[in-house]
């Protein structure tokens, strides 16, 4: 199994407001990827953060990376997972989210 932790996506709110919160507070860059989006620099992890349509939680999302996306879904149900979003196209590749038993939502991506 390939899946590691590779990415952590936080809610944002008024995205210009929690960019400016985080440039001053740790000093992080940003990199825009439209006007509901931005990939944090700086922060010893990739990650984003997602407002409007773009926030899928209220909550920070883990997002764990797969070689073969198919294959990590099936064992995620096939452990007990509940899937919250199948399988879909995003800018960087495609991913799904699923709940593990005690409720944590966390993300799976890949090519």
């Amino acid at each position: 199994m390939s899946e590691r932790i590779d990415y952590v996506e936080l809610p944002a709110g008024d995205l210009a407001a929690t960019k400016s919160f985080y440039a001053a507070a740790f000093g992080w860059g940003f990199t825009d990827y439209g006007p509901t989006y931005a990939g944090f620099e700086g922060a010893g992890l990739d990650g984003g953060l997602a407002s409007g349509d773009a926030a899928s939680t209220t909550v920070p999302l883990v997002i764990l990376k797969a070689d073969d996306l198919e294959a990590a879904l099936e064992r995620v149900e096939a452990a007990g997972g509940a899937i919250t979003a199948p399988i879909f196209d995003f800018p960087g590749g495609r991913r799904f989210h699923f709940r593990d038993p005690a409720g944590n939502e966390l993300g799976v991506w890949g090519a």
